[in-house]
């Protein structure tokens, strides 16, 4: 199938927001700004634009995030740097990336940020969060960190949606990531760990997946499962699709048409493994 225009949008900014969770020297953010570790510096990074939160407004905004993983991180990253500073630092440290990635990205720059910023100023921010907290952050001198600001925010708008959806349909954190395992978005074993669950939580979200008959007493995915998970990506596509409302139809596809290089060049370049935590494939759509 065709991916829907929003979600082929999703395709090709999100390689240029996942510098900042893959890139060499964006991996260190966190040491560089005093903080203990990746994921000390993941969290902060990811709320920082809505300020000193702790770890309920986080995992509930986060939405996929064992609590007590948050709660490793936040509050307790505050006490080392202030939110302001991890707003500035990670806006360096991703344009440096990606002026290392991207060749001509300033050129990009040039021809993007305006369509991008149209769409990102027109998007609704009711009941997103992280997406009204990166709108405010927007307007940046520097060209190429407004362009990884303007694409952050792409991403986070759709990544409320795509929360908003899953509270929905009645799957909770767990359940989410498990079925998005077992239809093959991303890597079972990978996933758990990354967002802190442990086994046992693993195998209790499984058990509900199979009360519901979205996967079977093997644990693989069912037709029914399968059409859920794509009820989920089909109803995020369709309130993401909001962000492109103020663009006519040529100058979207321009904006695509221009994004795929840039996105091309990032999963070309080795610094994203496939599979990956974020469910990128290969292909920029």
């Amino acid at each position: 199938m065709t991916p829907s225009r929003s979600r082929t949008l999703w395709l090709r900014t999100e390689p240029l927001h996942a510098v900042i969770y893959f890139e060499e020297h964006c991996r260190g953010f966190g040491r560089a700004v005093g903080l203990k570790g990746f994921w000390m510096g993941y969290f902060a990074a990811r709320t920082a634009p809505m300020g000193r939160v702790g770890p309920g407004v986080a995992a509930a905004a986060l939405g996929v995030f064992a609590p007590g993983m948050v709660e490793r991180a936040l509050p307790s990253a505050w006490e080392y740097v202030s939110p302001d500073r991890v707003v500035e630092e990670r806006a360096r440290l991703t344009a440096r990336a990606l002026r290392h990635l991207v060749p001509d990205v300033e050129k990009l720059a040039a021809a993007v940020n305006g369509p991008l910023k149209d769409a990102v100023e027109d998007a609704p921010p009711l009941a997103r969060p992280l997406f009204a907290a990166n709108r405010a952050l927007a307007d940046r001198s520097d060209p190429v960190e407004q362009l990884w600001q303007l694409a952050t925010c792409v991403r986070e708008f759709r990544g409320d949606a795509h929360v908003a959806v899953l509270a929905d349909h009645g799957l909770d954190a767990r359940e989410a990531l498990a079925l998005a395992a077992v239809t093959g978005r991303v890597d079972g074993a990978q996933i758990r760990q990354a967002r802190g669950w442990t086994e046992e939580e693993w195998a209790d979200s499984m058990d509900r997946l199979r009360d519901r008959g979205l996967v079977d007493g093997a644990g693989r995915v069912t037709e029914r499962g399968v059409t859920e998970r794509e009820r989920v990506e089909d109803d995020t596509d369709r309130l993401a699709e909001h962000l492109l409302r103020p663009l006519a139809k040529p100058a979207t596809e321009a904006l695509l048409a221009a994004l795929l290089p840039a996105s091309r060049s990032i999963l070309d370049s080795g610094i994203l493994p496939f599979p990956n935590p974020i469910g990128l494939p290969r292909a920029a759509g």
